[in-house]
């Protein structure tokens, strides 16, 4: 499937807005695109231990540092530390709307990157707990609302429950993103 429709008309050397307020962050959502299979997401479960966003399903991702040329270079960079995929393995497609946390004041900037296969993956033992590959197709059919509570507040929210899992947050609004814009092309590609 080729997926670099996704975002035609978008300059990604272009130098992301700032938000005041926020610090600038980047994520990958590496695509598995094998032929003989459908696309696979690739994720993240944060260790359970960490002081922000313990045990949440997220995208390879970070801060941006002040040696990173540009946002790619964070996504890029982190990615490799993170889950290690080398950044010669990862084709950018392409990039999706920024979103923001509430609670840790980030502004995330995700870049869509497909990679041909998954290699073997190299966990950091600080922050990352294991490794999802969900296909966009299970994602996108598993779309829902749930009841959560973090941090003494319970609320409801959109989210996606997949494997045992559940996904909500930036990283739900991230994909929801994502979702609208492949749904045509999976349509296309049964």
């Amino acid at each position: 499937m080729d997926l670099t429709p996704l975002l035609d008309g978008v300059d990604l050397a272009a130098t992301a807005p700032a938000v005041d307020g926020h610090t600038q962050a980047a994520v990958l959502i590496p695509i598995l695109a094998d032929p003989q299979d459908d696309p696979r997401v690739v994720l993240t479960r944060r260790r359970a231990d960490m002081r922000n966003h313990a045990g949440e399903i997220s995208f390879p991702g970070g801060r941006r540092e002040p040696a990173d040329d540009s946002l790619i270079e964070t996504a890029l960079r982190e990615s490799e530390e993170e889950i290690g995929l080398r950044r010669e393995e990862v084709r950018i497609v392409g990039a999706l709307t920024a979103t923001s946390t509430f609670a840790t004041k980030y502004a995330i900037h995700p870049f869509v990157g497909v990679i041909a296969s998954a290699s073997g993956w190299t966990l950091s033992p600080l922050e990352v707990d294991a490794i999802l590959e969900l296909p966009l197709r299970e994602l996108s059919a598993s779309r829902g609302r749930v009841q959560l509570t973090r941090r003494g507040y319970t609320f409801e929210t959109d989210a996606f429950l997949i494997s045992g899992e559940t996904i909500w947050g930036a990283t739900a609004r991230i994909l929801d993103d994502l979702l609208q814009r492949v749904e045509p092309l999976l349509g296309n590609s049964a």
